[in-house]
């Protein structure tokens, strides 16, 4: 199954544990991993369900190229990591 890591600032915000999330795209694997913990949608997504502007999601260490659909594929093997950038002086 799939891990799931998110970035530590993210976690400082919201609970998002490291953990295994099911599913054969970035989209289900980011919906199986949002059950566990729902709070943590509204961070990474926007309200159409795309990934927020200053959010970039990883595929063992390669960007996803669908920011809209979340359509990139994931195999059982991978890591999946939430990074969310930092703005600011």
């Amino acid at each position: 199954m799939p891990r799931v890591s998110f970035t530590p600032n993210l976690e400082r915000h919201v609970h998002c544990p490291t953990g295994e999330a099911a599913g054969q795209t970035v989209r289900a694997v980011l919906d199986a991993a949002f059950q566990a913990n729902p709070a943590a949608r509204g961070y990474v997504l926007d309200e159409h369900g795309e990934l927020r502007k200053h959010v970039v999601v990883f595929v063992n260490g390669t960007p996803v190229r669908d920011r809209r659909q979340l359509s990139d594929r994931v195999a059982p093997s991978d890591e999946v990591y939430v990074y969310q950038a930092l703005s600011g002086g």
